[in-house]
């Protein structure tokens, strides 16, 4: 996964776990693309304060996915998801048995899943 779309993801997923301080400094230089110069003279602290910060966020959204594992689950459920939206355009050239099979199959690795 692009680094970007996986820390959007985890941030998503697990930013409101993180302090206000954190999430600040997280958005303004992940997700706002600002330079950690311009979050550091906003705040008024150090840039190697800015960059230690974004580097401890990045830690902890990467723990907690490592013990909850929703982003990961997400990713697998919207690929099946996927996965049905094909079929569906494709049923035409399926015969109905084999529709229902593939679309329970799917369903049921959906259900396991969650």
């Amino acid at each position: 996964m692009e680094k970007f779309v996986e820390q959007t993801l985890l941030y998503d997923f697990y930013g409101e776990l993180l302090t206000a301080h954190q999430r600040r400094i997280y958005e303004d230089v992940v997700l706002n693309d600002y330079s950690l110069s311009e979050v550091a003279d906003e705040l008024g602290i150090s840039r190697q304060g800015v960059h230690d910060n974004i580097k401890r966020c990045n830690k902890a959204l990467q723990d907690y996915e490592a013990k909850l594992h929703l982003v990961e689950k997400f990713v697998n459920i919207k690929k099946k998801v996927h996965r049905i939206h094909k079929l569906s355009r494709e049923c035409e050239n399926l015969s109905r048995q084999e529709l229902v099979s593939q679309v329970e199959s799917i369903s049921q690795e959906i259900l396991e899943e969650l």
